[in-house]
């Protein structure tokens, strides 16, 4: 912004030196305002998976804008051993066992990828992932683990095996008698739908609560099978996350590209877990210049009046906004802002929690 002039102007040069746009790439737990600034070159390839906040520069150094919205410490950086305790424990682990395929697969990503998830499971703390789904019923757009006939390169491999029910109650049983308030969830970024192989995981669950009743169980899904869920939760799931881009159908749909399910599934799909009096989080795709559109409060206030959901996780959207933004198509409205938004949300529905991690719910 030229601020002799108030408009916008693109910057080449800048006393003499070629420049070119920058972001930064908040932590877990903090949710972006503003995306940042840049001009698209015509030859410019799409950009990996990343949210691109916006970075500047003030008197104590470099600055972005967004708020952290869940104070637990889960996935901060500086909360992890320096001294790779959770890489000798995962070692240990796989060599204690050996015929326990989904261990083997979360050490690697906990060696490999450094997955916080991961990490923490190894170091038996906090909320243990479940990965069990070799594929998904939607396409989205910006999919993290598979990428088919895109220049997109996914961030980590997808699973390549269904564990079976043992394997899994196995990793679920030692985390939940281990961690303080533990959680386990199903529903990866290393996996497609859970609900895909619902049954599996139906048997998963028995297992589990035939021998113990504490900690949560929770699904991270796209809630796209409301049979198959209430299902679940009459074996003893007790929470699921929601993860939604937007709560008008159009723009959902534009995103997941679903496939033999419907937005209407979706919803019924939270209505059903209200009427079991299960916990409901949404995972909202936060990105500024839609989520912050009027017509997407407005929305979003329309949802929470039909499913009463239960939270927020104001997660960021990572993907190329030139790539979202073709793909949601036409001109966008003007925006209020995500602050605004948040606070308005909050007006209206002040036991409405807002977070970023899955909550135990036997604190």
């Amino acid at each position: 912004m030229d601020p002799a002039t108030g408009y916008l102007r693109t910057i080449n040069t800048y006393e003499g030196q070629t420049v070119n746009a920058v972001s930064s790439f908040l932590a877990p737990a903090h949710t972006v305002f503003l995306w940042s600034a840049f001009e698209r070159t015509p030859d410019a390839p799409v950009l990996p998976l990343y949210a691109y906040a916006a970075l500047g520069w003030g008197t104590e150094g470099f600055v972005t804008t967004g708020v952290r919205v869940d104070p637990e410490p889960r996935q901060d950086l500086d909360n992890f051993p320096q001294n790779g305790e959770e890489d000798i424990n995962a070692d240990k682990m796989v060599q204690d066992h050996p015929g326990n395929r989904l261990i083997k697969h979360l050490s690697h990503c906990c060696i490999v990828y450094r997955c916080p998830a991961a990490r923490n499971y190894f170091l038996g703390r906090y909320e243990a992932p479940l990965p069990t789904s070799t594929k998904c019923n939607a396409a989205c757009i910006g999919c993290i683990s598979l990428q088919e006939g895109t220049s997109i390169p996914c961030t980590q491999d997808r699973i390549d095996f269904i564990p079976t029910p043992e394997e899994i109650a196995e990793v679920a049983l030692g985390h939940i008698e281990r961690a303080k308030n533990p959680v386990v969830s199903f529903g990866q970024g290393c996996e497609g739908e859970p609900l895909t192989n619902w049954k599996t995981l139906m048997e998963a669950i028995s297992l589990i609560r035939r021998r113990t009743s504490g900690g949560t169980i929770n699904l991270n899904t796209n809630a796209s099978m409301p049979r198959a869920l209430e299902n679940l939760f009459d074996a003893g799931l007790d929470s699921i996350r929601v993860s939604l881009n937007s709560a008008r159908q159009d723009l959902y749909t534009r995103y997941f590209q679903p496939a033999n399910y419907s937005f209407e599934d979706v919803v019924e799909s939270m209505k059903v877990a209200n009427r079991k009096n299960r916990f409901v989080s949404v995972n909202y795709f936060v990105f500024p210049g839609v989520t912050d559109e009027p017509e997407e409060l407005e929305a979003i206030t329309q949802l929470q009046e039909r499913t009463r959901f239960n939270m927020i996780q104001w997660r960021n959207l990572n993907i190329d906004p030139d790539l979202y933004l073709e793909a949601l198509g036409g001109k966008r409205s003007s925006p209020l802002g995500i602050q605004r938004v948040m606070e308005r949300l909050k007006e209206i529905y002040p036991s409405l929690k807002y977070g970023y991690f899955n909550p135990s719910l036997q604190k």
